[in-house]
């Protein structure tokens, strides 16, 4: 039996979180940096303690114009204090209803910067520590962060159910085609050998090793609640554990 956490970004103001968080294990809240605010914090914590769902935090930058996924022009001091404010208010919001913060998962272009810039990597990594140095930090396979934060942090591996990747293990970029898998079945085709065989399949149909603790389907995908339906059905039939 195989097991993997399945997480989605969420509170970023589509509205679709009563529909995925009952298929989650783990969620990532938007924290008013990108997207959401105090209500949509609250009641998605709501609906993740309802649903027994980890609950995270997923900072970006402070850009709601471009929902987080231009890199920012924005010193040092002033990223670190936003993304302070926006993992401690989600923090503050779930300790209110007696949970515990579970992770941090940075969202968009400063996600994908941290894969590759060691000074940005540090930055985030020394926000999380200073926080609570129990919290576990979400980070990709083979990336920049995932080295500089061994033996600080605890971390989860992520793979994106929805997302193609570059032979480098990044991220197709969101403006080129086929960047984003819509189809259901592309998406089951795309993470059970991500699982069961630790290989990833990039845009070029190279083979790469791969591994994961837990595969994100973006909850801002319009088809994210049909591909979350039919993941589950599919891990099932490969006896594969959500957890």
């Amino acid at each position: 039996m195989y097991k993997i956490d399945l997480n989605s970004d969420v509170g970023e103001g589509v509205g679709n979180e009563a529909q995925l968080l009952p298929l989650l294990s783990s969620c990532n809240i938007a924290c008013g940096g990108h997207a959401g605010d105090t209500m949509t914090i609250q009641s998605t914590i709501e609906l993740a303690i309802q649903h027994q769902v980890k609950i995270g935090a997923h900072p970006g930058y402070p850009d709601k114009e471009n929902f987080g996924r231009q890199i920012l022009d924005i010193t040092p001091s002033d990223l670190r204090k936003s993304l302070t404010d926006q993992i401690v208010t989600v923090k503050d919001f779930a300790e209110r209803q007696h949970q515990k913060l579970h992770h941090v998962k940075v969202h968009g272009a400063l996600y994908n910067l941290a894969s590759v810039d060691v000074s940005i990597a540090r930055l985030i990594i020394d926000v999380v520590k200073e926080i609570d140095d129990q919290l576990v930090i979400y980070v990709p396979y083979q990336s920049v962060i995932q080295k500089e934060v061994k033996d600080v942090l605890q971390t989860k591996i992520e793979g994106f159910a929805d997302r193609r990747y570059n032979s480098d293990y990044t991220l197709v970029s969101r403006s080129l085609p086929d960047a984003v898998i819509h189809d259901a079945s592309d998406v089951l085709a795309h993470i059970i050998p991500m699982i069961t065989a630790q290989e990833l399949t990039t845009i070029t149909d190279m083979v790469l090793p791969f591994h994961i603790d837990t595969l994100c389907v973006h909850g801002d995908t319009p088809t994210a609640f049909q591909i979350l339906k039919m993941i589950h059905q599919g891990l099932k039939d490969h006896q594969i554990q959500v957890c």
